[in-house]
């Protein structure tokens, strides 16, 4: 755990992008970014795979139809984003005008992989720079005819002056290990990134305040929100998909209780004071990667600096 003991505001942005435009959505990222800032806010953190959107549509189509989700992943990938390039330049703006940190959910198309898109969580320092990215390890589900998957340099927790950042997406709090090893790479805030839908208010809940309560950690839960009306007409599996995300965002704190949220079916900044003494609190109780743990029966081992690119 950093060094860090001094509070601040952090802020969880609930809203839907625009679907499937780029530019766009990073127009308005930067507008939100801005307006958190101006309330105070020196974290932001946005849904998982916000940029341009999340592949809500049905992605493994059976044959005779399998060309409704090729040209849908087509256009996903013509959206997505380069890191770095034009869009993080223009978001790093934003974050360094806002004096905000900011972690980012987008679809990343990578020059170094081929025609593979990545779920990828992009970090930005509040003085504009990118601190570094994290690819979803293992892509759920159908999400595999969209996404590749990450490797071992991937599993990254960030120093910034805010202390130690980090996050999981999706599925991926599934992995008791996985979120261990977050822990023990020191996180003081972590932020979990989910696309939503209402089938999924239980898990996304459960799965976050839990990791929040067993590594003792501040949790910004950011949910995304998506109607069928903010959906274009003219895509083709419109009518193939239940457009129900419904969000569900909020922050945790470290024993597990929201501090602000979950808020629902709304677009919403939502606020909460993340205090670093409350972390030491629950610590002093126990600490599961200090002297809660047990390393002389049980130990985790990471595989990391490997398989960069």
């Amino acid at each position: 755990m950093g060094t860090q003991f001094e509070k601040y505001l952090a802020a969880v942005v609930q809203a839907a992008p625009v679907f499937l435009n780029r530019q766009a959505t990073v127009e308005k990222a930067c507008r939100l970014i801005h307006e958190a800032g101006k309330n105070g806010a020196k974290l932001v953190a946005f849904p998982e795979a916000w940029i341009p959107t999340f592949p809500h549509w049905p992605r493994a189509l059976p044959v005779g139809e399998r060309e409704l989700s090729q040209a849908a992943w087509v256009r996903l990938y013509e959206e997505s984003v380069e890191i770095p390039g034009s869009d993080t330049e223009a978001m790093g703006k934003a974050a360094r005008e806002a004096g905000c940190h900011v972690v980012m959910g987008v679809n990343e198309r990578s020059r170094e992989a081929g025609a593979t898109l990545y779920n990828t969580l992009l970090f930005l320092s509040d003085q504009g720079q990118v601190l570094g990215k994290r690819r979803k390890l293992l892509p759920t589900y159908e999400e595999r005819c969209c996404w590749g998957s990450g490797n071992a340099s991937d599993l990254v927790v960030f120093e910034t002056r805010l202390g130690s950042l980090g996050g999981l997406i999706c599925g991926e709090h599934y992995h008791p290990l996985l979120r261990h090893a977050m822990a023990t790479k020191g996180e003081q805030v972590h932020v979990a990134v989910w696309p939503k839908g209402e089938q999924t208010d239980h898990t996304a809940d459960l799965l976050s305040r839990s990791h929040a309560l067993e590594s003792q950690v501040y949790v910004l839960k950011a949910c995304g929100v998506l109607t069928a009306d903010q959906v274009p007409d003219d895509f083709p599996l419109k009518n193939r998909a239940v457009w129900n995300m419904d969000g569900g965002s909020g922050i945790i704190g470290p024993d597990g209780r929201y501090v602000a949220g979950p808020i629902y079916k709304e677009e919403k900044i939502i606020y909460a004071e993340i205090d670093p003494k409350a972390i030491l609190k629950e610590k002093w109780k126990i600490d599961t990667v200090g002297h809660y743990s047990r390393n002389d029966v049980i130990q985790i081992m990471i595989q990391e600096g490997i398989n960069k690119g």
